[in-house]
């Protein structure tokens, strides 16, 4: 009877045969590139002599010097604060008109809903280099067609790339990119409401608007947090915009985001290991703020359920 009921090997086995496609990629692509690159932060070049010869440079240890060299650097810090500018402008902006579209489509009277979702979401789906190119001519004077009409009419025409402007250029195409995923999300969380909930509030008699800041948001409210969530990382990870429009204006320089500079000092100036160190800070910093969110968010969501 023993015998009869233990499960053959083969399917014991199954659920690690499953994984092991997944384990394996996990560990190619994200696990041995993050050991490859901690590995090389704690190292350098040390160059004896004219650095000419065999064994003239030899990779030696260096402990924690790249880090501190890294947190020490102004072009790093300065990058971050200007992200942390850049930020502020894209997330909330993002994530209002995202839920704002959101609510608008799952009203009962809108038309054309699947036609308005799809027009909202496209963006989401040009690549952004494409997307910032785009952008990117729409703001040069010279063959902008909006600097054309504002010219015939005898308005000012600002300077988009330079300056404080340049943030709200950059802010509009993560903006103009990114609302339709969100969108997506938050409405797919309203589509999960349950029906008899709206019907409550209508036979309430709750209007629209009421029904939307009193029930629609307070349940979808997991869905702004995740949302939110992935604007803060797609925030700090900003490379593509700035790194494509930075031939179209001397106002973005090689170091204007955190990971633009990891670049320059990997491929440009060719110091791979203080590259290292400060895509090791990148992460962590992502990963502690990311973390810390999610824990706020977490307690917050408990104490609401003890009362």
């Amino acid at each position: 009877m023993t015998s009869a009921r233990r499960k053959p090997y083969g399917v014991k086995g199954a659920p690690y045969g499953f994984l092991l496609p997944a384990a394996v990629l996990f560990l190619l692509f994200f696990a041995l590139p993050i050991g490859y690159a901690v590995w090389l932060s704690l190292h350098k070049v040390q160059v004896k002599g004219l650095g000419l010869g065999a064994g003239a440079r030899q990779e030696v240890w260096a402990g924690l010097r790249n880090y501190t060299d890294a947190l020490t650097d102004s072009e790093l810090v300065d990058g971050a604060l200007r992200v942390a500018g850049y930020g502020a402008i894209v997330v909330p902006v993002m994530l209002g008109l995202a839920l704002v579209f959101a609510l608008m489509l799952d009203t009962e009277k809108v038309r054309l809903a699947p036609v308005t979702r799809l027009a909202i979401f496209l963006p989401y789906a040009i690549p952004g280099v494409v997307a910032a190119l785009l952008w990117g001519f729409l703001y040069l004077p010279d063959v902008s067609p909006f600097f054309y009409v504002l010219d015939k009419l005898g308005l000012p025409q600002p300077d988009l790339l330079d300056g404080g402007p340049l943030y709200l250029a950059l802010s509009n195409i993560a903006v103009w990119g990114g609302t339709g995923f969100n969108m997506i999300v938050i409405y797919t969380s309203l589509q999960a409401i349950p029906a008899e909930v709206r019907e409550a509030a209508k036979l309430d008699g709750a209007t629209p608007l009421q029904t939307a800041l009193r029930i629609k948001i307070p349940m979808v409210a997991p869905s702004l947090v995740l949302t939110f969530f992935f604007s803060i990382i797609a925030t700090l990870q900003v490379f593509s915009e700035p790194t494509t429009l930075k031939p179209l204006t001397n106002s973005v320089s090689t170091t204007w985001s955190p990971l633009m500079k990891v670049y320059r000092d990997a491929f440009n100036t060719g110091d791979i290991y203080a590259a290292a160190a400060e895509a090791v800070i990148i992460a962590v910093a992502t990963l502690v703020l990311s973390f810390g969110f999610l824990r706020a968010a977490n307690s917050r969501t408990k104490q609401e359920e003890a009362r």
